[in-house]
């Protein structure tokens, strides 16, 4: 990829790029309960001014090109509200750590 290029395409903008010659399966499916919540999660956080829907946007933009090949739509969404919560001195990686913890324990997970 050129620097020009670099410079004018954020990560999550793939105008213009090559593509394979497979048309894209568009289907529609339920939410999952977390992206539901996660949903309503940033609506609650912009309603109370404290993560915007530009902050959200930018958020997912500086995730960088690889991350965002990788992560799903609402992933991206969570990604960017937790970078935007941390940076505002809200949350801490600890917090985050600790959660994440609890969670697993909910399920039976190892991290």
């Amino acid at each position: 990829m050129s620097t020009e290029s670099l410079v004018k395409h954020l990560p999550n903008d793939i105008g213009g790029t090559g593509c394979s010659d497979d048309k894209i399966e568009i289907y529609e499916r339920q939410l999952y309960p977390w992206e539901k919540r996660c949903h309503a999660l940033l609506d609650v956080l912009d309603y109370h001014k404290i993560v915007n829907t530009e902050e959200k946007r930018r958020g997912t933009e500086n995730i960088g090109s690889e991350m965002a090949a990788k992560l799903s739509y609402y992933e991206k969404w969570i990604v960017s509200a937790s970078n935007c919560l941390l940076q505002k001195g809200l949350i801490t990686p600890d917090d985050i750590a600790l959660k994440t913890k609890e969670v697993a324990a909910r399920y039976n997970l190892t991290l």
